[in-house]
């Protein structure tokens, strides 16, 4: 097949992240498209184009007025179906009305009156359903958000990784991952590990964006920011505890990325870590509630809470990408051309 995708944000979040392992996985077998908008850069630099296979085409179009742009570009790749992510590609791709049959994965909701002009929706959590409108006419899937498994580090590594984020072998870390935004839920977790007043434990909350500034005056000095990681997944077996303190969070692949690294999940309680964690067990709070954050976190610091092995073979990009490709060819055939 001849597959398009676009993802006109920017930066390189969870998103980001899941659109990069599909193209990759897609582009072994089937020629690949994927469709930026230019100045897709974000905090730190970071951007989807560094985690691309080779051989997945890329065309950045501009960020005002891309219709154009992605119109010719449609034609020219003479794509099969397009598969739009986030709300601002699948409003373009709606108001082009393609020839090539349309799909768009829900990383958040329906949030848009565009989503119901797509010959397909991706659900990647079981409550996105309810969103949907019941007039909806096109065909709606259900198919996990992907995660590639970790590599497992040895002891020294762990050791290594730990010592480079200054924590010593003996104290307790507490690990958060991700974009440094209000959503997030950072601040409310500084002010819980500050409240808890853990004797030899680190904080520590990898990732950049625009609240890092506020982030770091409320930041003790057992708090590290220690910025952006390409290769944050090696991080996740450094921790004793990984904390997704969100005050909104679709899905949450960050615990996903926690579970296949085996180590003990907080979360609050969330639409997607609610879901996750009712298959794999783990711990909730309720959201932005400060003083429960505190006490959880010190249930799990006196307890050592142990580090879990999950089967994850559901969410993993071949059984994903394979699905993935299924629901494209199932969609109308008329419009596959």
């Amino acid at each position: 097949m001849r597959i398009a995708h676009m993802l006109l944000s920017r930066g390189f979040a969870g998103t980001e992240r899941a659109t990069a392992e599909m193209c990759n996985a897609q582009c072994r077998d089937h020629a690949l498209l994927l469709i930026l908008r230019r100045g897709h850069r974000g905090a730190g630099r970071a951007s989807i184009r560094d985690a691309l296979d080779p051989a997945v085409q890329v065309l950045e179009v501009p960020h005002w007025w891309p219709r154009r742009a992605v119109r010719v570009a449609l034609e020219r790749f003479e794509a099969d179906v397009v598969h739009a992510h986030l709300r601002r590609s699948t409003r373009v791709l709606a108001q082009l009305h393609p020839r090539p049959a349309t799909i768009a994965t829900l990383h958040l909701t329906v949030n848009g009156p565009h989503f119901a002009a797509m010959d397909g929706l991706i659900c990647i959590a079981a409550w996105q359903r309810r969103d949907i409108p019941r007039d909806y006419r096109g065909r709606v899937f259900m198919i996990n958000e992907s995660i590639i498994p970790a590599r497992r580090l040895s002891a020294d590594e762990i050791l290594a990784r730990r010592a480079e984020l200054g924590v010593a072998a003996d104290e307790y870390l507490i690990g958060a991952v991700g974009r440094l935004a209000h959503s997030k839920g950072f601040d409310a977790l500084i002010r819980a590990f500050e409240r808890a007043a853990l004797p030899s434990a680190r904080l520590v909350i990898l990732g950049d964006g625009r609240e890092r500034k506020r982030l770091a005056r409320l930041a003790g000095e057992r708090v590290a920011l220690p910025g952006f990681r390409s290769d944050v997944k090696d991080y996740y077996q450094a921790f004793d505890l990984f904390v997704s303190p969100s005050r909104r969070e679709p899905l949450g692949r960050v615990v996903l990325e926690a579970l296949d690294a085996g180590v003990p999940v907080l979360a609050t309680a969330t639409e997607g870590p609610t879901e996750i964690l009712g298959r794999y067990g783990g711990d909730l709070v309720p959201i932005g509630d400060i003083a429960a954050l505190a006490r959880r976190l010190r249930h799990h610091y006196e307890a050592r809470t142990p580090p879990m092995q999950h089967d994850l073979s559901a969410y993993h990009i071949e059984t994903v990408a394979r699905e993935t490709l299924q629901a494209y060819q199932s969609l109308p055939a008329a419009r596959m051309g």
